[in-house]
């Protein structure tokens, strides 16, 4: 089969186009037909070495093919599952089960996918699992409720895009933070307010927020502080560990009543199920910025790095 394949830490050309084996699934595995996948900053991080060691002096890559959002049919099953059969529509997040997403098959912990609504297409399937179930569990864990006043900061990506319609389809009023060549795909997706981060600082508008989403934190307790309502809550998707972990340690005595939380994504299948709701009740639909094929993930992986992208990118492997 076909996979792109990387053997070194560096820039997007370390990827390439290769034959390899095909797997075979062990008996909690399927083995999954990939008619596509998509890009996350996981993705991106490990490529970079990002949270991996070096030993000797060498960079180790902890995995030949990555991409693990991925979208395909069933070919085959272990030996002890149960929950689906060839031929079968499944989309998932496979960064618990060795990734490899980025090839014609990949195989995946059965219990790492779900089946795929009929009425979304491959691409948008792919596009959903991580960027979609972070933004809703970092909802979720924020108490997201009708008539709050949300701010998504990082609208423009993903996560962001995400969290902007679920937040609207709980009657929300939200505010999404971007660069502005993001701002007009912010309020294509439901947001009633936009700002361009790089022409104002949210956290100094003088405006309070019941709830803040930041998927790029770069912020301290004190800037959260005063974008904040009373009781008001933020959930920190992403960003720097060191801005991180100080917002949460300082965060419970600096800020009184409001609070700062980590959200930590959750690999839940029901979850994606959930997804599959919204998106056929028509209240959600992943942005797609573009799609590449298989033979030019290098450069799609340079389009993500240099953030030349609004939503998701998808790497197509069936035509």
């Amino acid at each position: 089969m076909k996979a792109s394949v990387w053997t070194r830490y560096g820039p997007p050309e370390v990827m390439e186009l290769q034959e390899v084996e095909r797997p075979s699934p062990k008996d909690n595995e399927v083995l999954v037909r990939v008619h596509a996948a998509s890009i996350n900053s996981w993705d991106w991080e490990l490529t970079q070495g990002v949270g991996h060691i070096t030993l000797g002096g060498r960079a180790r890559p902890p995995y030949r093919i990555l991409g693990c959002d991925i979208s395909g049919t069933v070919e085959e099953v272990g030996g002890k599952t149960t929950l689906f059969q060839p031929g079968d529509q499944v989309f998932g997040d496979l960064s618990g089960s060795g990734w490899g997403g980025f090839a014609e098959y990949v195989c995946g912990k059965e219990k790492a996918l779900a089946r795929k609504s009929a009425s979304m297409s491959h691409e948008e399937a792919a596009a959903t699992p991580q960027a979609a179930l972070l933004a809703l569990q970092g909802l979720r864990k924020g108490g997201l409720k009708e008539g709050q006043r949300v701010l998504v900061n990082g609208a423009g990506g993903g996560v962001g895009t995400f969290a902007i319609q679920i937040a609207k389809s709980h009657g929300t009023e939200v505010t999404g933070v971007d660069n502005g060549e993001k701002l007009e795909t912010i309020l294509s997706v439901g947001a009633d307010h936009v700002i361009d981060y790089k022409k104002e600082d949210f956290t100094r508008r003088g405006k309070e927020y019941d709830l803040i989403l930041d998927v790029t934190s770069r912020r301290t307790v004190f800037d959260y502080k005063r974008a904040l309502a009373p009781r008001g809550i933020c959930i920190i998707l992403g960003g720097k560990g060191r801005t991180i972990i100080g917002s949460v340690l300082l965060g419970s005595w600096i800020i009184g009543s409001r609070k700062v939380k980590v959200g930590i994504l959750r690999r839940n299948p029901r979850d994606l199920e959930h997804m599959n709701g919204l998106y056929e009740a028509g209240k959600v639909r992943p942005v797609i910025d573009r799609t590449y094929p298989l033979n030019e993930v290098a450069e799609a992986y340079r389009c993500f790095g240099e953030q030349r992208f609004k939503g998701k990118i998808v790497i197509t492997v069936i035509q």
